[in-house]
């Protein structure tokens, strides 16, 4: 997009709070981060920050705790359609907040194909154990909404922030006259 930025790191609660449905989840952790990088910076700061869940039968899949867990979110999501929403928000003045809701469906994949997945290590930090952008991308039949959204900052709904708080995006490119 054009636009500069520095990384950091932050520590939030992840926890799904009773009655909270996944959208509202997905949001309240994208402000939480943005938030809370934003309090350690100078007022005028911009801070984007965004966060991604699976969800399968109203249940957050987040990211597995260990290979067995792992294992069973893509059991589960084996042959079967499922949501990923991405929460993205900008702090600032205040903090504006978009979602990006994709549908997923990954082919019936086997206990043999899930195993040799799971042992090259990709799934052990994505929501719902799969990477769409990595390995996992030979299990997705189809996608119905964002591939950036799925990936885990939906590029749409951020340019769309950034712009509404003045930030240039793909900023004109300076060409040689002779091109």
């Amino acid at each position: 997009m054009g636009v500069a930025f520095t990384l950091a790191d932050v520590d939030v609660d992840e926890s799904w709070h009773p009655g909270e449905t996944p959208s509202d989840y997905v949001l309240r952790i994208a402000r939480d981060k943005a938030l809370s990088a934003h309090a350690r910076l100078d007022a005028g700061a911009l801070v984007l920050a965004a966060d991604t869940t699976v969800v399968l039968d109203e249940q957050i899949l987040g990211k597995p705790g260990d290979a067995a867990e792992a294992r069973r979110m893509l059991e589960r999501l084996s042959g079967r359609e499922h949501t990923v929403l991405s929460g993205v928000a900008l702090a600032g003045t205040g903090c504006a907040l978009r979602l990006s809701a994709s549908r997923v469906r990954l082919r019936a994949t086997s206990a043999a194909e899930r195993n040799a997945y799971v042992a090259t290590g990709e799934p052990m930090d994505k929501a719902g154990a799969y990477a769409i952008q990595g390995r996992a991308a030979v299990f997705v039949e189809y996608l119905a909404g964002s591939y950036s959204g799925v990936m885990g900052l939906p590029l749409f709904e951020t340019a769309e922030l950034l712009r509404a708080a003045g930030v240039p995006i793909l900023p004109e490119i300076k060409r040689d006259a002779g091109v």
